[in-house]
């Protein structure tokens, strides 16, 4: 038996659809997009690429209402025009090749017309107003996509330096490999993702810069990082703060961006450093901070499933049998485990639940023991209509013990006392159970010393257990048990036990 963690990543909690659809509707840069959808009409002009003319931008930043004296207003507008374009908001025509009559009247084109294409609403902007929360974020994540493709591109300055004496791009000295920048981004967004699943991991709080750029450069088995390694920080952080100013108008991360007069006075084992510090701290938020939306949750979860990542969400289990229900939960953190076993309750027949929940806790595979605690954490909340399920099994071997947990925790009448046989069974089974839910943590050798403190000779008795997990829950007690003689006592059990089974 084993108490290794389960690979599927912890389940997060989203907001509804409807929520995470305005959410989206109000995100800068998927707003932006939409407003020049609308603006393009039979006058809009493109290039072969399906880009605005650099004529019609300032008319484009005029339709979202940028200021025209802002410098960057001409970007802003290319930006929501290329989003609109990636995402079908709009349809482009490509630029003729020959000549033509521009209009019924006959009259020739202009000869400079016919080196543009036009524009025009695409068939899915009415998706925005008339369509399903669900269909406004299908058309976010095309627009994720896009920004995210964007983000991946060496910035401006890159590209200048990397240009050799005829103009060209010299990818060489550029040092851009598309996919391995994809691929990166892809990485530290899964990284903030599960920082904030995690139990006691980000959640509401902001993660700071230095913190996901080191997670991304040193090794887990480096205790005491390099210059190198330090100097890959600093630059991977540089490149994150970048990336997060692209990503924060599409909603997908709140961010902090990096102070510059900081980082100019800076080095880098200063900028180490402050992954180590109190997020809270001042200094350290001048690192930057960045957290992921709710939006952004929802958006990255979308890819990772995509890419054939389980990644579960708190309440997709509520139409599934109990089976699977205690399956899944239990290995969930017993927060998301609450959380999914209230929604699969919601609405049922608590007498069946109930009666479903036990016979999907019964078994003795190794995971069997954690289904009965998941079990008996989803019979916490249930009242009295309960009790008729509950005892229907107190003469169950493996349901029994924890029946009558239930019932004596309620005061309930005529509860039979369990027999010696039942009560060590069931304290393999408790200890097997919290050991495949969260190792050996401090709180454990407290529970094995109350388990068996009441016990006189409990270890002469307990290694006949018919137990799968006997030897196993017999073995970390001689490791974890807070009494040495007692200790002691539980690894001879142990080999007894062990050789029985030989």
């Amino acid at each position: 038996m084993s108490a290794e963690p389960h690979p599927t990543l912890p389940p997060v909690r989203l907001h509804s659809d409807a929520e995470l659809a305005r959410d989206a509707l109000v995100a800068p840069l998927f707003a932006r997009a939409v407003r020049l959808a609308r603006w393009a009409g039979p006058g809009t002009r493109v290039d072969a690429g399906g880009e605005l003319v650099a004529d019609q931008l300032p008319e484009a930043a005029a339709a979202l209402g940028l200021d025209a004296a802002d410098a960057d207003c001409a970007v802003y507008a290319s930006q929501a025009w290329r989003v609109a374009l990636d995402t079908g908001l709009v349809d482009v025509t490509e630029p003729e090749e020959g000549g033509g009559e521009a209009a019924a009247g006959g009259a020739q084109a202009h000869p400079e017309e016919l080196h543009f294409g036009t524009a025009a609403p695409g068939e899915d902007l009415a998706l925005v107003t008339s369509g399903a929360p669900g269909d406004v974020l299908d058309l976010w994540l095309a627009a994720l996509d896009s920004v995210l493709a964007d983000a991946a591109v060496p910035d401006l300055d890159d590209l200048v330096d990397a240009m050799d004496t005829g103009g060209e791009i010299d990818f060489e000295r550029l040092d851009w490999n598309p996919r391995r920048e994809e691929d990166f981004l892809d990485a530290v967004l899964a990284n903030l993702y599960l920082l904030t699943v995690t139990e006691g991991g980000a959640a509401d709080r902001p993660v700071p810069l230095p913190v996901l750029a080191a997670s991304m450069v040193v090794p887990d088995d480096m205790s005491e990082p390099t210059d190198a390694v330090l100097e890959q920080v600093s630059d991977a952080m540089m490149r994150l703060d970048d990336q997060f100013r692209q990503l924060e108008p599409i909603g997908l991360v709140e961010f902090r961006p990096v102070d510059e007069e900081l980082m100019a006075e800076a080095d880098d084992e200063q900028i180490a450093a402050a992954g180590g510090v109190d997020p809270d701290d001042e200094d350290v938020s001048r690192y930057g901070m960045v957290r992921l939306t709710p939006l952004g949750l929802y958006g990255i979860r979308a890819r990772m499933l995509e890419a054939g990542v389980e990644a579960p969400a708190v309440g997709e289990l509520a139409d599934k049998g109990a089976d699977a229900l205690l399956d899944a939960v239990s290995h969930y953190a017993e927060s998301a485990a609450q959380a999914e076993i209230e929604a699969w309750l919601a609405g049922r027949d608590v007498p069946t639940a109930v009666a479903e929940l036990l016979a999907a806790a019964r078994g003795d595979d190794e995971g069997a023991p954690l289904r009965r605690l998941r079990c008996q954490q989803a019979l916490a909340p249930a009242g009295p209509e309960a009790e008729p399920a509950v005892r229907a099994v107190l003469d169950d071997g493996e349901l029994g013990g924890l029946a009558r947990v239930w019932l004596a925790e309620r005061g309930a009448a005529d509860v039979p006392a369990p027999d010696a046989t039942m009560v060590f069974w069931l304290t393999v089974d408790t200890i097997a159970a919290q050991l495949a839910a969260d190792g050996e943590t401090e709180e454990l050798p407290l529970l094995m010393e109350t388990l068996t403190a009441h016990h006189a000779g409990f270890f002469e008795q307990v290694w006949r257990v018919e137990h799968p997990a006997t030897v196993f829950v017999l073995e970390a007690m001689g490791r974890l048990h807070p009494d040495k003689k007692a200790a002691k006592e539980a690894r001879k059990a142990a080999f007894k036990a062990r050789s029985r089974q030989s």
